[in-house]
């Protein structure tokens, strides 16, 4: 098989690529390991805060529109604590001249709807199951052998295969990893109360708490705890457990019921030493992996995948030319490194018992309520 691009790993990020990629007339071939997980009745753990930017990037590609509309829930506002006594930093919709801060949807939504959008395109190549074996940089094109003996020819290799990537192993680009030795613990609930369409995040010395807001009086938890406080909480009893949370959050929304069992992962800051290489360009995890609490992860792998697509189908040259790909990793370099460092810088600063710096950040977040220009400035990153 001969194409002018080879996307390997078929999640949101992936599949939105291949999506646009083939809406711009490029030949384009996609490789996963398995299916999607069809969506069902029960709510999804994993939980997406997309930003309206990124909500518009979908509904061109013809995917937004075609969402269970009951699943998704809107944003109209955010409060941050740092010192639960000195009261929130608020922003709002409304201050911000949009009617929406974000949506709040499932992983498991996005991903069924994109598969069935790429069931649609005729000239696209899907090949799943389907798991690498070989990979062959050359000067000209890139030769990808899978384990079942078929060959694959291009001029351009996409990784969207996650933040262990087999692709930009086989290129040898070196990565840093740090780890930031806590859990990202999450979990949905019922609540007694209503959440007003409000994302609530909590800064405490010993971890960051996230609840964002679902559809009917319903939240989605992140609490991104240390270690040995993550295994504390998965070990609770679900009553234990909503209690703690509930207790956690200052009871803000009564009493809790827990929808989903809580589950865990790792968090880790990683940072590429390139976005490119020859003949491969590198997408969301792939490329670079952040800190959860600004909930920003999926959208910057979604940004790579509009500035990637925009460079490519405006090329005039081969779509795998070196020039072509420094630009994509030009125009990636200063949004990635933003987000990295202040999500890094974040989580240094707040999850540390230094009474100096406990001084320090709570007066920052007291100050940025009183600065509306900074506000603005704040709210207009997470909006793209």
């Amino acid at each position: 098989m001969n194409v002018d691009v080879v996307i390997i790993g078929g999640g949101i990020v992936g599949a939105s690529t291949a999506l646009a990629l083939s809406h711009g007339g490029l030949s384009v071939a996609l490789v996963e390991a398995s299916l999607p997980q069809e969506n069902n009745a029960e709510w999804d753990s994993r939980i997406y805060a997309i930003t309206p930017g990124n909500a518009e990037f979908l509904r061109d590609l013809g995917v937004w529109n075609a969402l269970d509309a009951s699943r998704i829930n809107p944003i109209h506002a955010m409060q941050v604590w740092g010192d639960p006594s000195n009261g929130p930093l608020n922003f709002d919709a409304y201050s911000a001249g949009v009617a929406e801060l974000g949506f709040i949807l499932e992983n498991r939504l996005m991903h069924t709807a994109l598969w069935k959008a790429l069931e649609q395109v005729q000239d696209l190549e899907v090949l799943c199951p389907a798991r690498c074996s070989a990979l062959e940089f050359g000067k000209d094109a890139v030769q990808l052998t899978l384990e079942d003996g078929r060959n694959l020819s291009t001029k351009l290799i996409i990784a969207a295969d996650g933040a262990n990537s087999w692709v930009r192993k086989q290129a040898g680009v070196e990565v840093v990893a740090e780890s930031y030795h806590q859990l990202g613990v999450v979990a949905n609930f019922e609540t007694e109360k209503p959440h007003g369409n409000i994302a609530r995040q909590w800064f405490k010395d010993d971890g960051i708490l996230a609840w964002l807001p679902l559809l009917g009086n319903r939240i989605s938890m992140v609490w991104s705890a240390f270690e040995p406080q993550a295994a504390t909480l998965l070990e609770l009893t679900p009553e234990q457990f909503c209690h703690t949370v509930a207790e956690a959050g200052h009871h803000s929304l009564g009493a809790m019921n827990s929808i989903t069992p809580p589950t865990a992962f790792p968090l880790v800051l990683q940072r590429n030493q390139s976005m490119i290489a020859p003949r491969l360009a590198m997408v969301g995890d792939a490329a670079h992996q952040v800190h959860p609490l600004a909930g920003q992860g999926m959208n910057l792998g979604l940004r790579d995948v509009q500035v990637l697509v925009e460079v490519l189908l405006k090329t005039q040259r081969d779509v795998g030319d070196w020039a072509t790909l420094r630009r994509y990793e030009r125009a990636r370099k200063a949004d990635v490194f933003a987000m990295s460092s202040v999500t890094d810088g974040l989580q240094k600063l707040f999850n540390n018992n230094d009474p100096m710096l406990g001084f320090l950040r709570n007066t920052g977040l007291r100050m940025v309520n009183h600065l509306p220009q900074v506000k603005r400035a704040l709210m207009a990153r997470a909006l793209a």
